[in-house]
Parts: structure tokens; C-alpha cells; sequence
């Protein structure tokens, strides 16, 4: 079966997900798994729609990206 790992969890989840682990006698990787089974297989899990692509006068590749990175740095 594949793992995860969760790195940079913050304290305040970390916390919230042990206080829901002790209440549901589960370790926090059950209850993690709990709820991760919870939202992904609702049915009524709210899909998000794309935003209207962005329409520009030239087109915005990656090397134009690459240069607004490094816009005032050299």
C-alpha cells in the first residue's frame, strides 16, 4: 500500500488532528485517512471551475516568466 508523508504540518492542524484522533480513539494516521476518504469520495465534493484564460497582448510564455523573475535582480 503507498504512504504518505506530510511535511511542514502546522502546529495548529497537527494539534486539531490529535484532539479528533483521541475523540474518535484512532491513531492520526487513521483519522487522517478518515478524513482524507471523507472528502475525496463525497459525491457532492464542490468541483471547481477554471477562471476565463487570461487574454494579453502577447502571449505569456515561459521564458517571459522567467524574465519578470528576474526583473531587477541583475
Amino acid at each position: 500500500m503507498p504512504g504518505l508523508l506530510i511535511k511542514e504540518l502546522p502546529a495548529e492542524v497537527h494539534q486539531k488532528l490529535k484532539e479528533r484522533a483521541a475523540q474518535n480513539r484512532r491513531s492520526m494516521t487513521k483519522e487522517a485517512l478518515s478524513i482524507l476518504e471523507l472528502v475525496l469520495f463525497e459525491e457532492n465534493f464542490p468541483k471547481r471551475e477554471l477562471p476565463e484564460p487570461i487574454k494579453t497582448k502577447f502571449p505569456i510564455t515561459d521564458e517571459f516568466i522567467d524574465a519578470a523573475k528576474r526583473w531587477g535582480r541583475e
